[in-house]
């Protein structure tokens, strides 16, 4: 039996995932996938609701990147540029409790859409705070760059610039 803070009883429950990272600029070009009705019904089957047609990015190190790898791994994604012992220290890290959510790619017109993983999350910056999800496309050049959608455009609704430092907590 676990107690709490209060010496009440309470049942052993995993500790929350927090991720935190700092804002930085993408290639600009997410807004081609993400408006796809596709995808947003998808989006919408998991967040309740359509999402901005954008992503926010954050660069990630040190042990906010070590859950982020552990993330993609549950996704199933190869993480080709990280290390071996970055590899093996993710693998550690226990995300059992985070559900993962599959979003399915799609052909139209013979182009591919390609799939990704969705983690629900919430987005803390300056006391205030919004529901959103990591994205884990199944196709991504980078490792370190974790990619949140939200139905709020972040950067405006929390005014982010790229440098700026924010929370996600996993749910």
């Amino acid at each position: 039996m676990i107690y709490n803070h209060e010496g009440q009883k309470g049942e052993d429950t995993p500790s929350p995932m927090r991720i935190n990272g700092e804002v930085s600029s993408g290639l600009g070009r997410a807004h081609i996938f993400m408006a796809q009705k596709h995808y947003q019904d998808q989006f919408q089957a998991l967040m309740g609701t359509s999402v901005w047609p954008g992503t926010l990015n954050l660069n990630v190190s040190d042990t906010d990147l070590l859950g982020y790898i552990a993330l993609r791994l549950k996704s199933g994604i190869d993480t080709l540029d990280a290390s071996e012992e970055l590899l093996s220290q993710a693998k550690s890290v226990d995300i059992a409790h985070i559900e993962a959510h599959r979003i399915r790619g799609f052909l139209r017109d013979g182009v591919s859409f390609g799939g990704a993983t969705a983690f629900k999350a919430r987005l803390d910056f300056n006391n205030d705070s919004v529901e959103c999800a990591v994205l884990i496309p199944d196709l991504t050049r980078h490792y370190d760059v974790v990619e949140i959608i939200s139905a709020k455009f972040l950067r405006e609704h929390f005014t982010l610039s790229d440098g700026d430092k924010v929370d996600i907590n996993l749910i």
